[in-house]
């Protein structure tokens, strides 16, 4: 089984993050030039409860499982593997009966009573069978997370979504003459048949490459593994309480700003439709970047928990430096070309160019958001995941309360809502921040910040310049992809001039490897 450096990992990663946002997009147009903004709506209602399942099946365990994996394999002891393996099979294969029935059981309370629209209860239905699956598949990610092949991981998220949009439209438009809420379960049943495809790839990867048997004594190691359990309980019970409240701030997110939009006087069926745009449009087009950012974490944990566990703390700088450096980078030219191109962007890809407003006030913003998923992973690597856990509590809790106050008010409205996602994840990120540079005395490299801060605002003022100049007779989206790509390519110029992608660093990335000899 190969083992990968840092940057390797991370970059097979991104290649197949960079994919499957691409495919995911896709995806997310065609849904919604299938079933529109009301059922967008539905679909992203029913989404928070299932991501609130799945963290509570979960229970963090696939973080665990990469750190101590990890750690274990620093020692060459596959005894240790195996029963962290046993012990998180048995754990998740439990927690996933357990909350599949409650998942099916609960549908129509949450749909008619928390969301307040009883069309959701036929999404929530149709994504159920999904728990066991995903639940399968993050132990085996997290035990090939932590022995640093990336692999497997990447491979199979590019599958999961080959599959799904194959089947999207076909359900979807299959469903539809039944009603929207049919239309959106059909979406739900290409996801559940996505994750299936992943998963069946996951474990034949494990069956060829596999050093240990894992059905052999499977019970003696079950009933040994009280110490492997505390272990991963230890780390996972904080990372998941992370997550959780994240997935059931997400939970919360729809419920609270449907009342909210009803006391602001705005109809349910408007209200969808607005939750709709901003959760199904919005958010996913300034998540787009996030997925360099989940790659450089997932390689993190790994990476940190070695060096920490063989004390290597100058390691420890040097790769969350890198990290933040390739955030900040990736992050700076990902604003400028939303915050530019808002408009024509929502308007080509969704026929929605009214839905830019909202992009223009939170894409500023969200650099901030890219910083955060590499924080948080340093902070579960050092053995801080409470830290992390409280700080995710903090931010969840204003989040809720900011969107209360602010949507529910006229004046506002959904781009109340809008603040207050921006509010906070600001929040989380500037918290994650102090408790990373209390814990190791981490700074940031100001001069890094300054040069990309640079690079931005000239790049910014000539795609500006661009839209109001030039290619004035061309169709909107050839002015647009030209413009964004001069833009890029400029913004890049000045990256590279000002030294912030290193030699040393293109040199361990396959594609690149001869370029920079």
């Amino acid at each position: 089984m190969t083992k990968q450096s840092f940057l390797k990992g991370a970059f097979i990663l991104i290649i197949a993050g960079l994919i499957t946002r691409l495919l995911g997009f896709i995806n997310r147009i065609v849904v919604a030039r299938i079933m529109g903004a009301e059922g967008v709506g539905l679909y992203m209602m029913a989404v928070p409860t299932l991501l609130l399942i799945i963290t509570l099946t979960q229970l963090g365990l696939p973080v665990a499982i990469s750190k101590l994996v990890a750690e274990a394999d620093a020692d060459n002891d596959r005894e240790k593997v195996k029963r962290i393996l046993v012990v998180s099979l048995s754990v998740t294969g439990v927690l996933s009966i357990v909350f599949t029935a409650i998942m099916i059981l609960g549908a129509p309370i949450i749909s008619q009573t928390l969301l307040t629209d009883a069309r959701a209860f036929y999404p929530l239905i149709a994504i159920s069978p999904i728990v066991p699956i995903v639940a399968l598949s993050s132990v085996l990610r997290g035990y090939f997370q932590g022995l640093q092949n990336m692999k497997p991981t990447a491979y199979s998220q590019v599958i999961e979504q080959v599959v799904r949009i194959t089947l999207v439209a076909a359900f979807t438009t299959a469903f539809l003459p039944l009603g929207l809420e049919y239309a959106a379960a059909g979406a739900m049943i290409s996801v559940v048949f996505g994750e299936l495809a992943s998963l069946i790839f996951m474990i034949t990867m494990f069956k060829r490459n596999k050093k240990i048997r894992i059905r052999r004594q499977f019970f003696t190691y079950v009933k040994g593994g009280k110490r492997t359990f505390h272990d991963l309980m230890g780390i996972a019970l904080p990372t998941t309480g992370s997550r959780l409240i994240g997935s059931f701030s997400f939970f919360l997110e729809p419920i609270v700003v449907a009342q909210s939009l009803a006391l602001a006087g705005v109809a349910t069926a408007m209200a969808t439709s607005q939750y709709g745009e901003l959760s199904g449009y919005v958010i996913p087009m300034l998540l787009l970047p996030t997925f360099i950012t989940y790659s450089l974490s997932v390689s993190l944990v790994p990476a940190i928990s070695e060096a920490a566990y063989q004390k290597n703390y100058s390691m420890i700088h040097h790769r969350l430096s890198q990290a933040l450096r390739l955030a900040l980078v990736s992050g700076g030219a990902a604003v400028v070309v939303l915050f530019v191109f808002a408009e024509p962007i929502m308007d080509l890809v969704y026929d929605a160019p009214t839905t830019a407003a909202y992009i223009k006030i939170m894409a500023p913003f969200s650099l901030f958001l890219y910083f955060q998923s590499p924080l948080q992973a340093t902070l579960q690597a050092l053995g801080l995941a409470k830290a992390a856990m409280i700080n995710s509590f903090i931010g969840a809790f204003v989040k809720i309360a900011a969107i209360f106050i602010l949507a529910s008010r006229p004046e506002f409205g959904i781009m109340g809502a809008a603040l207050a996602i921006v509010i906070g994840f600001l929040l989380v990120t500037f918290l994650h921040f102090a408790t990373v540079v209390k814990a190791i005395s981490f700074s940031l490299r100001i001069r890094e910040v300054l040069k990309v801060v640079i690079a931005m605002v000239v790049s910014g003022g000539l795609a500006m310049w661009l839209l109001e100049h030039f290619l004035l007779q061309h169709s909107l989206i050839i002015k647009t992809g030209v413009s964004i790509t001069v833009v890029f390519l400029v913004y890049m110029l000045f990256i590279t001039l000002f030294g912030l992608i290193k030699k040393e660093e293109a040199s361990r990335i396959p594609i690149l490897k001869n370029l920079v000899k």
